[in-house]
């Protein structure tokens, strides 16, 4: 009888959850749909731009999902680059203004971001910038402005760019726990962290050459901008003349020290009001409405953007991972869909599977024999991400994109040390002289290793044949580019492994053009899970990406990362088509 009442009693809990689940799912989609009439735009207003959530290339979200805030906290560069060009043409839009501390994103993003609100100003409307104070990349977007103000009391990052690179040798040699590693690449560093404990030479050079390209791009902007000597900007980041508010105006890096209250003011004079009127502005997440209706591009005729963003792993994929199985499904529709005439790849990935590469780069290979495929690459295109890319007809890169890392390797843990140290022997029986190949609890053979080098022998010339092929180039040459070495956009662009420097919109512009068309719509894939989908699967309890941020929380931003590191490197299967090294710009 206790039974039946504990089912009858959890039968009726679910009909009710799930009741309770559709109302607020009906509510959103009600407040959803009526979003376009609640958000308004006063005349003579101020756009303002807070860019505080991460940024990804794309979200996946066309303002029709009323949960995807509950669960993706981030905000999409495609919407706002959308927003700031409907902001041009908007007549009650009057000026921009940038008011962001700690821009979460990449130098890339950055990058096309700056260059939308420049082509912004060419309307004759006014951007301005404030901050209480300055990380290097918040700097840079800020010097696209008319005018940047400091907090009297804020402070400035102007010291150039920096990476830090984590060494784990000594590390695996006191758990007992280490990585087998096998690679082929001289500048194939993703695996020195494991295998020494200082950088090499080889990976030092590199890794200096492509900060240096990138920050000439960003002086070189900054420069502009801010109507300076290439040479004085340096001067000041050598001697770290930006350091007080006070030293960052003498130098001319801001224009004035003002308070909060007094930037206002200064808005409100680009605007011609008086001190004592409202200051009429509207927050760019609010905007994104207007925009993401009035911005969008029409026509029977459609050009698809993939989007292809974060590492790649085999299996079906998700918002932050790319996948054979969204990524393979995407492609094909836009390839058969006879409405699209054109495919834009947008990349930001530094790899991963090398065999989910190759899945993927053979289905862009179906897609370019029936239609032009142009990649457009973000802030890392590298290894897998360049795999991926190297069959397009054409290739865009940012200057301050990250790519090439033409290169394989391939990490296996083991445990031999450590099993002995604390008791543990393990014993294998097989049919064959080679049924067991590995254990974690033995060393590695001499024949396993030289099966495994075998394989990634085998990635290592495939990869360079995708290259050869589609960049059009000898084998001999695309191994001279290669050997797991990284690139900046521009020195890719000299090298051949890119075609033009430009943004997703010049990609999509040069598609058009090969397409010929003139009057085009835009559709976007892959789709993902909507916001309702997660829920429902979350229902049972706490989402991974929860307990994950608890975890972080617990021990500290710098540990948890660390541990992602490792964690990340006992996860890898299979072969490698990665990024040389964790680049972390600073």
């Amino acid at each position: 009888m206790n039974f039946l009442r504990n089912l009858l009693a959890s039968i009726l809990g679910s009909l009710i959850a799930v009741g309770i689940l559709f109302v607020m799912f009906f509510i959103f989609v009600s407040l959803i749909g009526n979003a376009e009439d609640t958000v308004s735009v006063q005349p003579n207003s101020v756009l303002e731009l807070q860019l505080q959530l991460p940024i990804s290339d794309y979200t996946g979200d066309n303002g029709d999902d009323p949960f995807s805030g509950m669960f993706d906290k981030s905000q999409g560069l495609d919407e706002i680059l959308m927003a700031i060009a409907v902001a041009k043409e908007d007549a009650d839009i009057k000026g921009i203004s940038i008011n962001n501390n700690f821009l979460l994103a990449g130098l890339a993003q950055t990058q096309e971001i700056r260059k939308a609100l420049k082509d912004f100003k060419e309307s004759g409307k006014f951007v301005y910038a404030y901050g209480d104070y300055f990380m290097q990349k918040d700097y840079y977007l800020a010097t696209v402005a008319d005018n940047i103000y400091l907090n009297p009391v804020g402070g400035m990052d102007f010291k150039g760019l920096s990476s830090e690179v984590l060494f784990f040798k000594e590390l695996q040699e006191k758990t007992g726990v280490k990585m087998e590693v096998i690679r082929h690449g001289k500048y194939k560093s993703a695996v020195e962290p494991f295998i020494s404990n200082e950088m090499s030479d080889a990976n030092r050079t590199q890794i200096g050459e492509l900060l240096t390209s990138l920050w000439n791009s960003m002086v070189d902007d900054m420069a502009e901008g801010r109507d300076l000597d290439r040479t004085d900007l340096n001067t000041i980041a050598d001697t770290l003349g930006g350091r007080l508010p006070k030293y960052a105006k003498a130098a001319g890096l801001v224009d004035e020290l003002l308070f909060y209250d007094e930037y206002e003011n200064k808005l409100k004079e680009a605007l011609e009001l008086g001190e004592e009127e409202d200051l009429n502005t509207i927050l760019l997440e609010d905007y994104v409405v207007r925009s993401n209706t009035k911005g969008r591009k029409t026509g029977k005729d459609k050009i698809a953007i993939i989007f292809a963003q974060g590492e790649i792993l085999y299996g079906e994929g998700d918002q932050r991972s790319i996948g054979q199985g969204i990524m393979t499904k995407a492609i094909r529709k836009a390839k058969e869909d006879e409405n699209i005439k054109a495919i834009v790849l947008r990349v930001n990935s530094p790899g991963g599977s090398a065999l989910t590469s190759d899945i993927i780069w053979r289905e862009i290979e179906l897609a370019k024999a029936k239609k032009p495929v142009v990649v457009s690459m973000g802030n890392v295109a590298a290894s897998g991400g360049y795999y991926i890319a190297a069959g397009a007809d054409k290739i865009f890169a940012e200057p301050t994109t990250v790519t090439g890392s033409i290169g394989v390797f391939g990490t296996i843990p083991n445990i031999t040390e450590l099993a002995a140290d604390i008791g543990i022997n393990a014993e294998q029986v097989g049919t064959n002289k080679n049924s067991v190949d590995y254990s974690l609890f033995e060393p590695m053979t001499d024949t396993f290793r030289n099966t495994v080098q075998e394989g990634i022998e085998e990635v290592y010339e495939t990869f360079l044949d995708r290259v050869s092929k589609g960049r059009g180039i000898t084998i001999a040459e695309a191994d001279s580019l290669a050997q797991g070495r990284v690139w900046s956009g521009t020195d890719a662009q000299r090298l051949g492994l890119v075609d033009e420097l430009g943004s997703l919109e010049d990609a999509v512009a040069e598609a058009a053009d090969m397409a010929e068309i003139k009057k085009y719509g835009i559709r976007k894939y892959p789709k993902y899970k909507s916001g309702f989908e997660k829920l429902i699967e979350d229902l049972g309890g706490a989402s991974a990406k929860t307990k994950e941020h608890f975890i972080e929380q617990e021990i500290g931003a710098q540990t948890y990362k660390t541990l992602k590191q490792i964690k990340s490197a006992m996860e890898q299967k299979g072969i490698q088509a990665r990024m040389p090294f964790l680049l972390e710009i600073n």
